[in-house]
């Protein structure tokens, strides 16, 4: 598992006084790096071996500025060419937001899904887990 602790700026709020659904999918993109760098080390773009094939979350609670969140990154689901990140948003304890999103290994040039074998499977098992969240 990964995980991230973002502080929330003044500008992720919203009229509500709470940090605004758009925020999310921007936090939960950034704590994905540390995935992304088991494909693409570096992070080049010209090198990237991932499209993203679904992407979904769920807003369980509000969050707030004020109070870190942080982001918990895992994989629920590992497949031949494709696997599903699953993300946590906690605050103050509370478990706020999950997020689920299906990335597929992919060459650009060939317009194709790759499999996910040796090492770079291996590397992705280690981060695999049953969610808590699945159950809620």
């Amino acid at each position: 598992m990964f995980v991230r602790t973002i502080e929330p700026a003044f500008y992720d709020t919203d009229a509500l006084g709470h940090v605004n659904n758009t925020r999310l999918p921007a936090w939960f993109e950034l704590a994905r790096n540390d995935l992304f760098r088991l494909f693409t080390p570096d992070l080049d773009p010209r090198r990237w071996r991932l499209i993203m094939a679904r992407m979904e979350i769920d807003y369980r609670a509000e969050l707030h500025y004020g109070a870190d969140v942080e982001i918990r990154t895992y994989l629920s689901r590992l497949g031949n060419s494709s696997f599903t990140v699953t993300q946590e948003a906690h605050q103050s304890g509370t478990l706020a937001n999950v997020g689920h999103t299906v990335l597929v290994h992919f060459d650009h040039e060939t317009k194709r899904a790759v499999p996910l074998e040796g090492p770079l499977r291996e590397a992705l098992a280690e981060h695999l887990q049953h969610t808590e969240a699945e159950g809620a």
